[in-house]
């Protein structure tokens, strides 16, 4: 079963991402806004973590500035999202033949 919400510390290690650059996207990108409760602990949502693959696909994958970032994800949510999940489909399908060519050889 998955889980509702998750800490920050979790996010930061679904991603291999330092906590830090979550707190700095939040400031930087209005589509993430992760839930707080009375501590200020914030929580994510899945929605939340779909926006930090999409920064991620934007900033590691198509090189962007944050800046550029920024645009593509006001303008065009729904692409840039589709783009991200066709990378980690493509992405996968090198890790099954690099495995397949491992086993032929």
């Amino acid at each position: 079963m998955e889980k509702l919400y998750y800490s920050i510390s979790e996010v930061a290690e679904m991603f291999h991402i330092n906590q830090s650059n979550l707190r700095f996207w939040e400031k930087e990108f209005k589509q993430l806004k992760p839930k707080r409760n009375k501590g200020n602990t914030r929580f994510y949502t899945k929605d939340d973590i779909q926006v930090i693959k999409n920064i991620i696909h934007l900033v590691e994958d198509k090189k962007l500035t944050l800046d550029g970032a920024k645009q593509q994800l006001g303008e065009k949510k729904e692409v840039v999202q589709k783009q991200q999940e066709l990378v980690e489909r493509l992405k996968a399908i090198k890790l099954e033949l690099n495995g397949i060519l491992k086993e032929i050889s």
